[in-house]
């Protein structure tokens, strides 16, 4: 048995205590500054607040409480947002540079900088201390994984990726089990890629059932699932193209990183959510309104995705007309275009 403590509260650091728990691991779940609220329900043994849900098993920290929670853990999950990965490294650094330990990344996301995009657990370990840096390499986690099912151990296939072979194992070791199926991948770049742009382009996926409803349709099987399929399947194409283009392998998108992690996030996520809003016709600070506060990563990746693409059109490493659907997201989600989907454009991975 393990000491593990999450750190992160939220939906998806909480339910992956799940496998750990099962496992007959001790879990500390530490709550960041954002996270008060759930550390108080939890800590009276109330249901997670977002999750609806008891999370059995776990003892409940508030942020202050971090030392006291990693003192004598085995092993660091983080379970922040992207926007939180700077604070998490700024928060652990000087604990992993005396006392060194694996760390798991849930965190989905990708940053523009220094002329590339950067996966985060790059990123993390980027910003922690040398001694810190060169002892600790960041696993991260990737593939189809709605937090409420797997709280409920409803089977889930993930894989666990890294830098580190070995590092990816001794994480499967910890979590892998009767509902939690851990597969590792090596190529961290190209599942961390796809991990961060499903979110993107679940947005669009999503904006077929607002079409549909905003012409007062009604959920079945007429509706606009035909929108809805030409749109997965342009996310498939491109989502090879960027993989190609932050030098991971195109093929990793067509698997638990890529196809099944959009698949899920459109059927379950709060992005398709977040979609269909905007395809109702809302204008975007209406449809962030709608989803009360919850964590839009697809703002996010957006933002740094069109950094990039300025980037490589400039230096000719991508055509204008490439990757026609998040261009298009991009001009929705940043810059208040209408949703309309240019289909027209859709059917090459590539210039």
């Amino acid at each position: 048995m393990a000491v593990i403590a999450i750190v992160g509260a939220g939906m998806m650091g909480s339910a992956l205590s799940a496998p750990l728990v099962a496992n007959g691991h001790e879990l500390r779940l530490v709550g960041t500054p954002l996270d008060r609220e759930i550390v108080v329900a939890l800590k009276a043994g109330a249901p997670h607040p977002k999750l609806r849900a008891a999370v059995p098993g776990v003892s409940a920290y508030f942020v202050e409480e971090l030392a006291t929670a990693l003192d004598g853990a085995d092993a660091i999950a983080l379970g922040v947002s992207s926007a939180g990965v700077r604070w998490a490294a700024e928060a652990l650094g000087e604990q992993l540079a005396r006392a060194p330990k694996p760390v798991l990344m849930i965190s989905k996301g990708l940053v523009w900088q220094n002329a590339r995009l950067d996966v985060l657990p790059d990123v993390f370990r980027a910003l922690l201390p040398a001694p810190a840096a060169a002892q600790v390499c960041p696993v991260g986690v990737a593939g189809p994984c709605i937090a409420g099912e797997l709280l409920q151990r409803v089977p889930t296939s993930i894989v666990f990726t890294g830098r580190s072979l070995s590092a990816c194992e001794a994480w499967a070791d910890l979590a892998r089990g009767p509902f939690y199926f851990v597969h590792t991948e090596p190529d961290l770049v190209g599942a961390e890629t796809c991990a961060a742009l499903k979110n993107a382009f679940a947005m669009g996926v999503g904006f077929g059932a607002g079409v549909h409803e905003a012409r007062g349709g009604q959920h079945g099987s007429v509706a606009h699932h035909n929108y809805e399929s030409a749109v997965f399947a342009q996310a498939i194409l491109e989502m090879q193209r960027v993989v190609e283009l932050t030098g991971g392998a195109p093929e990793t998108a067509v698997g638990l990183p890529g196809t099944g992690d959009l698949m899920v996030t459109c059927n379950g996520g709060r992005t398709g959510r977040f979609g269909k809003w905007l395809g109702t016709g809302l204008p975007l600070a209406d449809a962030i309104a709608k989803m009360e506060g919850a964590t839009l990563e697809c703002l996010e990746v957006l933002r740094e995705l069109d950094l990039a693409l300025a980037h490589f059109d400039a230096l000719g490493k991508t055509a204008p007309n490439e990757l026609p659907l998040l261009r298009h997201l991009a001009d929705v989600a940043l810059r208040g275009a209408p949703a309309a989907m240019p289909f027209s454009r859709f059917g090459r991975r590539s210039a």
